[in-house]
């Protein structure tokens, strides 16, 4: 393993920059956002040197390592502030610093008649800067640390404009969902310390196995748990949704990019404890196909254009969570879909901020329609986003997508025909539902009020969405020619070989298949959406598209099962503790209070009284003694 010196710079260029911008306050107005936007582009650049020097190593050497300062040592307890470069998180790295500093340039435009922008670009490079730490730190609990700052910053980005109740409410609500999962971590890093003595990954991994199956199950299912809540799968995933409160920039880079898929970091990382145990495999692959299937009838139902691609961003990471449980080349396959997704779904999001832009700030599909021919670039760039996020080939998702249709039936038994069949039913309906978000708002006739005068965005808006969607366009295929992101990722994920069972089908039949189920759901799509579209959405319509509209009423569910007995249980506890707690704590002091009232009236200051004690006290002391000499 090589010793490198420039990977600090990586977290403390934009945590630096981002305390800068916050502690000079208005003095940086002016010039905040160009300062934030050149430290991520900066780090960008540190990132791609890394990954060129990378290519110059081979073998264990490719990796790099810094250590910073012992952190934690007491007793048997040592924990080393360290950071790690290796495959995994060299695609995180320029991930992150490379759709970031796109975003950065995007909302420099659309952020520019905020007064508060200086403001907004100092959280997003908190955010930055600890999702770097996430990625970068060589031990669960410095991972700990930029999970948690990623928890901040999200909440600090998702409430940006907390002058809104609703919106800072949604901000709460990513909030204790986000608190939900990291419970899981926290406790999977306990158990992890108990039963290794470490809790670098490393040291897990060489302990692994010499652990008892229980506790790798416990932890796997722990790890899943704060997956669940930072990648909103099911049953943390009703935050999402609420989350499009933030500017638009924000949902690129949060919700699209980055923070939503540290779930799959955190289980690809720990790809040792899933090997190790089955049954913490099975739970993230139910977890992963509960959610794409969730995710996507939420998306049909919608008629906000951000969160209808918020429930696209839960779906598709149903399906990186659903083959990261699917083994060692399921690993390597969640992350080509991560990195594939990043591109498409990034620039449907900007490109979503753009209709916004030229519309008014109006997020309704139903009064969009026919503005395609007056925005012509962002119809482009969303257009490429929308043939890979639907699985059309060339595009990026038609690489990606495949393969997990194809890993999943290739599970084996009839495991592996109930995840083919889910995952292409999957397909399917992201195919009608991103169709009818396009037809909805690009073609048609036009729905709109006469205060909206949708125009093209300005090209600090327009060329990070060009840029995205060439990455739309040609990522996929970069990835998997010749396995190229498989073997990268093998020393880090042992991703070489075939998973699963025999093989059900030939990869050219899934694809048949996963093509076949785009062109169903897209043919329901322009049947229905095509020619007529109300403004009003119609109130005759069946139970399920009601429970779409609800969000499968996982709030209600959330309320019922969790909100309201975990009211009524802190009613108790607080009952109890007034009522026997305090209660006992009360009962002494009166008891002693009671005693010392009625000792205190002895001492009233009167010499006939103290007289007549010693008289009483003397006869009580004559019949004692008299009672014991008899």
């Amino acid at each position: 393993m090589t010793t490198s010196s420039n990977l600090v710079y990586l977290i403390a260029l934009p945590l630096v920059s981002s305390a800068l911008l916050i502690l000079l306050g208005r003095k940086a107005d002016k010039w905040g956002h160009l300062l934030a936007t050149l430290v991520s582009a900066t780090a960008f650049g540190i990132g791609v040197m890394e990954f060129l020097a990378m290519h110059t190593r081979t073998g264990a050497a490719r990796a790099a390592t810094q250590h910073l300062f012992s952190w934690i040592s007491v007793g048997s307890f040592n924990v080393d502030a360290s950071l790690l470069l290796d495959q995994l998180s060299i695609c995180f790295v320029l991930l992150i610093t490379g759709v970031g500093t796109l975003i950065h340039i995007y909302s420099i435009a659309y952020m520019s008649h905020d007064r508060d922008r200086r403001r907004f670009f100092a959280y997003l490079n908190l955010f930055i800067a600890a999702m770097l730490l996430l990625v970068l730190g060589d031990s669960y609990l410095n991972l700990y640390v930029g999970w948690e700052g990623v928890g901040l910053a999200s909440y600090l980005l998702i409430g940006f404009w907390n002058q809104k109740p609703t919106y800072a409410t949604a901000a709460k609500k990513a909030f204790v969902a986000n608190r939900v999962g990291d419970v899981g971590l926290s406790l999977a890093i306990m158990i992890a310390f108990a039963q290794f003595g470490t809790v670098t990954f490393e040291g897990v991994k060489a302990g692994v196995p010499h652990a008892s199956g229980a506790a790798i199950t416990a932890i796997g299912a722990m790890l899943l748990l704060a997956a669940a809540g930072k990648s909103a799968q099911f049953p943390l995933q009703s935050w999402l949704g609420d989350a499009m409160a933030g500017p638009t920039p924000v949902s690129a880079l949060i919700h699209a990019a980055t923070m939503v898929t540290a779930g799959v970091y955190l289980i690809t990382r720990s790809n040792y404890i899933f090997d190790a145990s089955s049954t913490a495999r099975l739970l993230v692959v139910i977890v992963g196909g509960i959610t794409l299937i969730f995710g996507a009838l939420i998306g049909t139902a919608k008629d906000d254009i951000k969160k209808a691609l918020a429930a696209s961003t839960m779906s598709q990471i149903g399906y990186m969570i659903l083959a990261s449980g699917l083994g060692p080349v399921g690993y390597a396959i969640a992350i080509m879909h991560l990195l594939t997704h990043g591109f498409f779904k990034a620039g449907m999001f900007l490109g979503a901020g753009s209709v916004m832009h030229g519309m008014d700030d109006e997020v309704n599909m139903r009064r969009f329609g026919g503005i395609g021919k007056l925005m012509p670039i962002t119809f482009a760039t969303f257009g490429l986003g929308y043939l890979a996020i639907i699985g059309v080939p060339p595009f990026a998702g038609f690489y990606s997508k495949d393969k997990i249709i194809e890993i999943a039936f290739n599970a084996g038994g009839t495991k592996g025909w109930i995840l083919g069949g889910a995952t292409l039913l999957g397909a399917a309906i992201t195919a009608f539902y991103m169709t009818r978000l396009v037809v909805m708002t690009f073609t048609g006739s036009k729905r709109w009020d006469e205060k909206a005068h949708p125009h093209e965005s300005p090209i600090l808006m327009w060329l990070p969405m060009a840029v995205l969607a060439i990455g739309s366009v040609a990522s996929g295929f970069f990835f998997n020619s010749g396995n190229s992101l498989v073997n990268w990722l093998a020393p880090v994920l042992n991703s070489r070989g075939v998973e699963g069972g025999a093989e059900l089908m030939k990869p050219i039949v899934v694809s048949g298949l996963a093509l076949a189920a785009v062109v169903i759901g897209v043919g329901i799509a322009l049947t229905k959406y095509r020619s007529n579209v109300p403004i009003e959405a119609p109130e005759d319509v069946t139970i399920f598209t009601k429970l779409a509209r609800k969000d499968l009423l996982q709030d209600s569910f959330n309320e019922a099962v969790l909100m309201r007995p975990g009211q009524k249980l802190t009613a108790g506890l607080v009952k109890t503790d007034t009522n026997v707690i305090d209660g006992l704590v009360r009962l002494v002091g009166a008891i002693f209070i009671g005693s010392a009232t009625a000792l205190r009236r002895i001492q009233n200051g009167y010499v006939r009284s103290y007289a007549l004690i010693m008289v009483l006290g003397a006869l009580a002391l004559i019949a004692m003694i008299w009672v014991v000499t008899l």
